[in-house]
């Protein structure tokens, strides 16, 4: 089995009303991302790419450096979480992605990231 299939993402979401504005089409949404890696060698997670879309389906793209400025080693049988979020202009909206992780032979590979919903909890039917 290789690397790529090793490797797993959880994602759990959620809406920060403190820090959002209705009015002003301003939607705060917090994501704690754990990524497992159970398999025999360690990874080490360089880069992410992120496509977020709105509920209008307007779509950003990010991507950048390793996540919240760290660039993580995950051993075999561990595991590594962090927390980052999302500002939207509408209530509900995606996120979908892939994290670039290197394995010890230096070879890239991609782990993706499901898509996951970010949803105002008053509007989720």
């Amino acid at each position: 089995m290789s690397d790529m299939a090793r490797v797993c993402v959880q994602v759990l979401s959620q809406y920060v009303e403190s820090q959002s504005s209705p009015d002003e089409d301003r939607y705060v949404f917090a994501y704690t991302i754990t990524i497992r890696n159970p398999g025999r060698t360690r990874v080490q997670l360089r880069s992410r790419y992120w496509l977020i879309t709105n509920g209008n389906g307007r779509e950003t793209e990010v991507q950048g450096d390793g996540v919240v400025g760290e660039q993580p080693f995950i051993e075999p049988g561990g595991e590594y979480q962090y927390t980052s979020g999302a500002i939207l202009e509408t209530p509900m909206g995606t996120m979908q992605g892939h994290y670039v992780m290197i394995d010890e032979e230096g070879s890239a590979f991609n782990v993706d990231i499901p898509v996951f919903r970010l949803a105002v909890q008053t509007h989720i039917h």
